[in-house]
């Protein structure tokens, strides 16, 4: 089968699950119940062990008597549509057979709280051959073109709402849906941003011969949502999903570190940047110091405000 075919037949056989996944009755007794359900097979807890990492969700490995281990995040009841854009993003990223994401299992409510379950991926080390391994497979990832920017849902980055309408122009998408919405996000709270309004009528000057297309992006791609399984396997999880300038990903991931230059060597060998990436990374993570002020607040106002000036002056 052809390349495109089968990803085509991949694509709406992936389609078809998560119809099937969205409309299934989603209220359980519990959580085990939720795993019988979704696997068909009767599952007795023996343990549930909290797990860090998050700030968001509580997170947390469980441990049946037959010897199968699942990942839970739990959530408050309004959280749900956010869980299930989760296990979307999962399932599509899955059906490109590019990079790994743990298997969605299933998603719903108890009595008291939403969640999310998905197959427990045990960690293992890093190595220089992984992290290329990981540049060489997200760039395999990106390189599939999409049909539009946005996405198929809205879902969230962190804890704050990500609206992702369809549209034909990347810069008009990212003008709207990311930066201006975390402004107003920020104005909400009392916080204006000094130029703000500049940058934004000002966007189309960071773009100048470079025309991205829509990729499939992780969307929240910093190094503790990647990791590596005990065969040295690369994975990402804990995606916010949409079809955007797969340089958007590659910015975020230097915004906290984590990954080596192995990693930034592959990926830019298989897919190489475009010229004046350096400039678009400042103009992407930009809308993560927004997000985590508007989240956090402390400290990443002066982190964006400087990001602000920074990209005015080159304007």
């Amino acid at each position: 089968m052809a390349a495109g075919k089968s990803f085509s037949f991949l694509k709406a056989k992936t389609e078809t699950f998560l119809t099937q996944l969205l409309t299934m009755q989603n209220n359980f007794e519990s959580i085990e119940e939720a795993i019988a359900v979704a696997t068909g097979d009767t599952f007795q807890s023996i343990g549930e062990a909290s797990l860090s990492g998050g700030c968001i969700n509580q997170a947390s490995k469980i441990s049946g008597k037959d010897g199968r281990d699942f990942f839970v995040k739990r959530n408050s009841l309004d959280f749900l549509p956010f869980f299930e854009a989760e296990g979307r993003a999962l399932c599509e990223i899955a059906s490109t057979r590019t990079i790994k994401v743990p298997e969605t299992i299933t998603h719903g409510t108890t009595s008291n709280h939403s969640f999310i379950v998905l197959n427990f991926i045990q960690e293992g080390v890093s190595s220089a051959k992984a992290q290329e391994d990981m540049g060489r497979k997200l760039a395999d990832l990106h390189r599939i073109q999409q049909t539009h920017f946005g996405w198929s849902m809205d879902n969230c980055i962190g804890a704050t709402p990500q609206p992702n309408p369809p549209m034909n122009r990347w810069i008009d998408f990212y003008r709207q849906y990311r930066l201006e919405h975390q402004f107003q996000l920020a104005n909400s709270k009392g916080t204006t941003f000094s130029g703000s309004h500049e940058l934004l009528d000002n966007l189309e000057v960071f773009f100048n011969d470079y025309e991205p297309f829509p990729s499939l992006l992780h969307g929240d791609l910093w190094g503790g949502n990647a990791s590596y399984d005990q065969d040295g396997k690369p994975f990402i999880f804990d995606p916010a999903s949409y079809y955007g300038d797969r340089e958007t990903d590659l910015a975020f991931t230097y915004m906290f570190g984590g990954f080596s230059n192995a990693f930034y060597q592959a990926y830019d060998e298989s897919f190489p940047l475009h010229s004046g990436f350096e400039n678009r990374k400042i103009l992407y993570n930009l809308y993560h110091e927004l997000n985590h002020f508007n989240l956090f607040g402390g400290g990443y106002a002066n982190s964006a405000q400087s990001s602000i000036h920074r990209l005015l002056s080159k304007i």
